[in-house]
């Protein structure tokens, strides 16, 4: 006698049941054959008119995840059951289990069927799972009698599903009704609450770069803009990830609020490249997101990998990838506690010292539907610094005050607009103070004062000539290889970083260093300053202001003598930056990334509004681009609409790397108009000047361009490279002559205020 057919029970493929199938465990009645016998499903009730697309079905079992009725439905997994205490199921996997029978998908209270939501069995005792759903390759075969098929004019098939208020009122109803009135319109995911939490926490523009990793996000943003229109980030396009960057990085710089850059799971992490690097020094508060490969593959939840790539880009530790330029990493790990860790990450950014901070998540984290919650926003408020002491302030006030050749140093201060004005007031406490900005990131003291010594990078007469020297917020106050302060001299160090952790290699001979916010330290000062004032011999403080004011005005004049033009038409950086400060509106902004020009921009524009100078503050090429149109975005959103002039000042090996297919395609699509100024000098001098300094007397001091690899020869047509990204919408000019220049800058302003950007490669000599 044969083996009983309970023996021969078949064990079927996860990819070969038919459509529809319940599974339960092993308890199934087989046929002699050990197929399951399928037993006529209950009769249909005629008001069973809700449809779906059979494709709905399809795309349950075999695309992760996809409406069903008005459901998302979940395909090969057991989220979603409920027990009796209604907390939710935990994911497991089950060995192969026998088919039991086939079932109307509403009486399927003890199986779950093929093709209809996860989440409408619950388990039938405790601690048994809930039955799995699998994909199936036999639907054709599946019994015509479980379903109700209507063909379709374009050979479609739709499947008849019940209507919940015909079903009797029990426990498998009241479930169904729950999922079945849960629209995809009102899911409220956790990339939905992620929106909401950057909104809620100040941030008003997101910079995107999408992927595969983004179903769940793209969800977000369309309900989002529908729906809470006003109360939700504007979205901007950006097709390269450095640009995004850059413009999040402008927006926050202007405006001290932080931005969000969103981009593409691992390698749109890598294409952020040296901006994440510039938005670190520089200090700019940004947020970075991008999703993770999907971390389930056979369908176990909504979210789960439907695309090759999602195998090619599942990377050990996408974190290690930015972590160290963020001052915060970390891993959304479910959607009930996204809105905290958006709010942790951004405490970090927006606290000193700022800069940039990187979380990411999974596509199924992202997709995961959650209880709609707020969070008290005052308590995640940024971490205040404090002042100095009562003993240090004095000290310091006294030392300045006594000092023959008082100086002080400063590099990102001005990213606080209140600080310009403090040093003036300090300056005028301190009669014969000199102020020297070595970091050029912001502005930070007028040009018109008497003791403006400009911008320079570590290297000025004045610092070894200085008795006293105050360091404010600054990374490189000197460059002792090129010159360094008198031994035994008074150093003092305020900074809200003082000891540089994120650099390996720092340290300057100073007496005492002080964590300290810098507007409250110099209001500090000079209270201390001009209590002792009255103790000072009047005039030994008015021999100190006319020396200083006699050696400002020979610094103006000296400036001034550089930018005559030459007899045959050409000029340098300094005539074109004057004559562009006369023609350019008198609050206009600065973006500028002129590399070895800077010194001369700065000298001739002599910026003197809070705020109207922003320099990269890192070393990664091509911000200027992105960033230009982030400080543009960031002015006209601060002032209804009509903010201040903006203009880009950039090298021409600079603007090459700034992307400019994707920062004129940006600002005409977004209507940012800014005026590019490109400085073409046929190459990059920054690398011959750095081979000098150590070669002076080598090979490459007699090399031409071609032979050490910096020539631009032939020269691009910037312009005209800006105008097709445009789409021709836009104004391009060359100028290589003198007489030219000021028509050309004229044309230009009045094409950037009528809301047309404009590109002007103009040709200059170097040195001067």
């Amino acid at each position: 006698m044969g083996p009983s057919p309970q023996r021969q029970r078949k064990k079927y493929r996860p990819d070969n049941l038919p459509l529809g199938t319940c599974l339960d465990p092993p308890s199934a009645r087989l046929s002699s054959q050990g197929d399951p016998v399928l037993p006529s499903p209950p009769p249909i009730p005629s008001s069973w008119t809700e449809t779906a697309p059979v494709d709905s079905a399809y795309a349950c079992n075999h695309r992760g995840g996809a409406v069903f009725g008005k459901r998302l439905a979940y395909y090969g997994t057991t989220n979603g059951g409920l027990d009796s205490d209604s907390a939710p199921r935990t994911h497991k996997r089950h060995d192969p289990i026998v088919v039991n029978s086939l079932r109307s998908p509403v009486f399927a209270s003890t199986g779950t069927c093929a093709g209809t939501p996860a989440s409408t069995s619950a388990s039938t005792s405790a601690g048994r799972p809930s039955a799995r759903l699998y994909s199936s390759e036999a639907r054709d075969r599946f019994s015509s009698q479980s379903r109700t098929i209507t063909a379709t004019p374009k050979n479609t098939r739709r499947l008849v599903t019940p209507d919940i208020r015909d079903l009797p009122d029990t426990p498998s109803r009241q479930q169904l009704r729950l999922l079945s009135t849960s629209k995809p319109a009102n899911m409220y995911t956790a990339s939905f609450a992620f929106f909401e939490a950057i909104w809620e926490a100040g941030v008003t523009h997101c910079f995107v770069n999408l992927g595969s990793d983004h179903p769940s996000i793209i969800e977000a943003m369309v309900k989002g803009q529908r729906e809470n229109k006003g109360n939700f980030p504007r979205i901007i396009t950006c097709p390269n990830e450095m640009v995004a960057m850059s413009m999040a990085d402008g927006y926050a710089r202007l405006t001290g609020k932080p931005q969000c850059v969103i981009v593409h799971v691992d390698v749109g992490t890598q294409g952020l490249g040296a901006a994440v690097h510039n938005a670190s020094t520089g200090r700019a508060p940004v947020l970075v997101f991008a999703g993770l490969s999907p971390f389930t593959l056979e369908g176990e939840m909504r979210g789960s990998r439907t695309e090759y790539i999602h195998w090619i880009q599942n990377v050990p530790d996408q974190t290690q990838i930015l972590g160290q330029y963020c001052r915060y990493t970390g891993e959304i790990k479910t959607g009930k506690n996204v809105k905290q860790m958006v709010n942790r990450a951004l405490q970090f950014a927006t606290s000193d010292p700022q800069g940039p901070v990187y979380l990411v998540g999974a596509r199924e984290v992202m997709e995961e539907e959650i209880t709609p919650y707020s969070l008290e926003q005052r308590v995640w408020d940024s971490v205040d610094l404090g002042g100095l002491t009562p003993k240090a302030s004095k000290e310091i006030a006294e030392a300045l005050l006594g000092a023959e050749n008082p100086l002080l140093i400063t590099g990102y201060s001005g990213r606080n607009q209140k600080i310009p004005g403090a040093l003036v007031e300090l300056a005028n406490a301190v009669k014969g103070l000199r102020v020297l900005d070595t970091g050029g990131s912001d502005m930070c003291f007028p040009a018109s004062h008497p003791g403006w010594l400009g911008l320079r990078f570590g290297v000025e007469p004045s610092i070894e000539n200085a008795d006293v020297i105050v360091i404010l917020d600054c990374d490189v106050p000197w460059i002792p290889t090129m010159n360094k302060p008198k031994d035994g001299i008074k150093v003092f160090h305020i900074d809200v970083d003082p000891l540089k952790q994120l650099m390996p290699l720092f340290y300057v001979p100073a007496q005492h260093r002080y964590r300290a916010g810098a507007l409250v330290a110099i209001e500090q000062i000079i209270s201390e300053a001009k209590n002792h004032t009255s103790k000072l011999d009047a005039a030994v403080v008015a021999k100190k202001w006319d020396a200083l004011q006699a050696s400002h005005k020979e610094r103006l004049a000296g400036i001034a003598s550089r930018t005559t033009p030459a007899e045959d038409g050409s000029f340098g950086t300094g005539h074109l930056c004057k004559t562009l400060r006369s023609l350019c509106p008198q609050d206009t902004i600065w973006a500028i990334e002129a590399v070895t020009n800077t010194a001369f921009v700065h000298d001739n524009l002599q910026p003197e509004i809070p705020g109207s100078w922003i320099n990269c503050g890192g070393g990664g090429l091509g911000w200027s681009g992105g960033g230009a149109l982030g400080i543009k975005l960031a002015t006209d959103a601060e002032n209804g609409g009509r903010g201040k002039f903006v203009v880009q000042i950039v090298g021409d090996g600079t603007f090459l790397f700034s992307v400019p297919g994707s920062v004129y395609w940006i600002s005409r699509r977004y209507k940012i108009p800014v005026l590019t100024i490109v400085l073409n000098n046929k190459g990059w001098n920054a690398p011959r000047k750095s081979m000098l300094l150590v070669h002076p007397e080598g090979l490459g001091s007699t090399a031409t361009n071609e032979e050490i690899n910096i020539s631009f020869d032939p020269v691009p047509d910037y312009s005209g490279i800006a105008k097709a990204a445009a789409g021709g919408d836009l104004f391009a000019a060359r100028v290589d002559k003198a007489q030219d220049l000021e028509k050309t800058i004229r044309d230009a302003v009045q094409a950037v205020q009528g809301g047309q950007s404009a590109v002007l490669d103009v040709k200059v000599t170097l040195g001067c």
